[in-house]
């Protein structure tokens, strides 16, 4: 069976960009920021909400691969499945691609699950339920 893949689009705003008119490449974290903010929202339970339960998700790990430009006003396509889940780490990939649908970025960040107390913990049950669908079976 093959796992679901969550979409969410970006537009390129100016302020996003250089004086050149490429995408800052640190702007892209955010922008998988805002992708993985909408895919929990979509699961139906926010950041917020679980950092409320004393859950937070961390960031261990950032890996970019830059393959081409993105520039102002583009409408972005970000791609989002779960790479590897363990009971405390959750790994998500990513693909950024243009409107063309020629691949602009790929990474991975790989997060934990820890209490707000920065205690590892495991991901919790419910989520783990929801994430599984999303999980690329190697």
């Amino acid at each position: 069976m093959s796992h679901q893949v969550f979409t969410h689009a970006h537009r390129v705003t100016y302020s996003d960009c250089t004086v050149r008119n490429h995408v800052y490449y640190g702007r892209f974290l955010d922008f998988l920021e805002e992708a993985r903010g909408e895919f929990f929202r979509s699961l139906g339970t926010t950041f917020l909400q679980y950092e409320e339960q004393g859950v937070i998700f961390p960031v261990l790990d950032v890996q970019l691969k830059y393959r081409g430009p993105a520039r102002y006003d583009e409408v972005l396509k970000i791609e989002l499945w779960i790479a590897q889940m363990r009971s405390v780490k959750v790994m998500f990939a990513y693909r950024v691609l243009n409107a063309e649908g020629k691949l602009l970025v790929e990474g991975t960040t790989i997060h934990a699950c820890t209490s707000t107390a920065d205690k590892p913990m495991r991901i919790p049950e419910e989520l783990t339920g929801k994430l599984e669908g999303f999980l690329k079976k190697e």
